[in-house]
């Protein structure tokens, strides 16, 4: 369907006396606060949708009051939190304890930027969209560290120290498992990445890259500071970490951009190893030319991207929170090496020329 035949004539005579590089930025921003948006209800619906899962996991309900089926209950904790003081400490430093929380948030909402949402739908379409993915999401450890540093509490400046060790030990591990994606997909245009793993489940890159699958996934649930990684707000042991003075809308901004993490890290997971829009039934013959289950779109990338929520949610629910020596084993003595000697064998895969080097 032609949309410019949707369009009234006289709007459309307008929209052409326009200069095109005004165009351009209407149309940019345009894309970006769409984006933007759909980010943060995805958001609203996904702490919903943690604390049901979470919830039938542990034998209760879940939110069940606001609305039908507890639906409303995010917006009603919106509200909550808008509503409630800010209240800033006598002793903290005014301008960066008001500055950390969008320093957490910018960066989670700049990385959609590069992600292609569909074949022909993303925002930047740049050829280096892989290294801005992994500049962007090293970013985000700045607000944690001001927020604990600002707020001039000994309990918030620890969790601050936590989350800095803890976020540099796993950048290394992510890094290492994107080069193995480099490698495999011999571009850094996410797109490209993308086109390179069509052609059905099996030339998905989670097959002859699974160990950096595991690692980069497992790497992004101690990024985004969640369970059983959660040391940097461990509740246990120094209150709320480097939140522990935050109120109202400052809290709010801290719980959206942590939010916000998780989908991105499902997105890009997504993309790196499944292929993001692709079907995994392309060429399956046996399907019918017409079906839609062969074709690749939105509802792909919306699917893969659920499960991956649902397993940060599941391993939250099962695991009890690690001890900060062993989060750091973790990432330092099994994670580090294990992506370098897969970076070898994928050398190794690319000599003998098979997996994604076939020819």
């Amino acid at each position: 369907m032609n949309i410019s035949a949707l369009i009234p004539s006289f709007f459309l005579n307008q929209w052409n006396l326009i200069p095109g590089y005004l165009q351009d930025l209407v149309i940019i921003t345009v894309q970006i606060v769409f984006v933007s948006v759909c980010v943060i209800l995805a958001v609203a619906f996904t702490t919903y949708f943690e604390r049901k899962v979470i919830g039938y996991m542990q034998g209760r309900l879940g939110p069940n009051r606001v609305g039908p089926m507890g639906l409303g209950q995010p917006f009603a904790d919106v509200i909550k939190l808008l509503i409630k003081e800010v209240v800033i400490p006598s002793k903290s430093n005014r301008f960066l304890f008001v500055i950390a929380p969008l320093l957490s948030l910018i960066p989670a909402l700049a990385t959609w930027a590069v992600i292609p949402l569909t074949d022909g739908f993303v925002i930047a379409d740049i050829n280096a969209g892989l290294l801005y993915v992994l500049a962007l999401t090293s970013v985000g450890v700045y607000g944690v560290l001001l927020a604990g540093w600002a707020t001039n509490s000994k309990y918030a400046f620890l969790g601050a120290m936590r989350s800095a060790a803890q976020i540099v030990a796993y950048e290394i591990a992510m890094g290492f498992a994107l080069v193995g994606v480099l490698m495999a997909g011999g571009s850094l245009n996410l797109g490209e990445i993308i086109a390179s793993q069509s052609g059905g489940f099996s030339n998905w890159f989670i097959i002859p890259l699974f160990p950096l699958f595991v690692v980069y996934f497992v790497s992004g649930v101690a990024e985004t500071n969640r369970a059983p990684f959660d040391v940097a707000e461990g509740e246990s042991e120094i209150v709320a970490g480097f939140h522990v003075e935050y109120s109202g809308v400052a809290f709010a901004v801290f719980f959206l951009a942590e939010y916000a993490n998780i989908i991105l890290i499902a997105a890009l997971t997504s993309i790196f190893f499944l292929a993001g829009w692709s079907s995994p039934f392309e060429g399956w013959t046996i399907l019918g030319a017409e079906n839609f289950l062969r074709e690749p779109s939105f509802f792909w990338l919306a699917l893969k991207i659920c499960f991956f929520i649902f397993v940060f949610f599941w391993i939250r629910a099962t695991f009890p929170r690690y001890r900060y020596d062993q989060i750091m084993r973790l990432g330092w003595k099994i994670f580090i090496p294990v992506t370098i000697v897969w970076i070898a064998v994928e050398g190794l895969m690319a000599w003998m020329q098979v997996g994604p080097w076939s020819v």
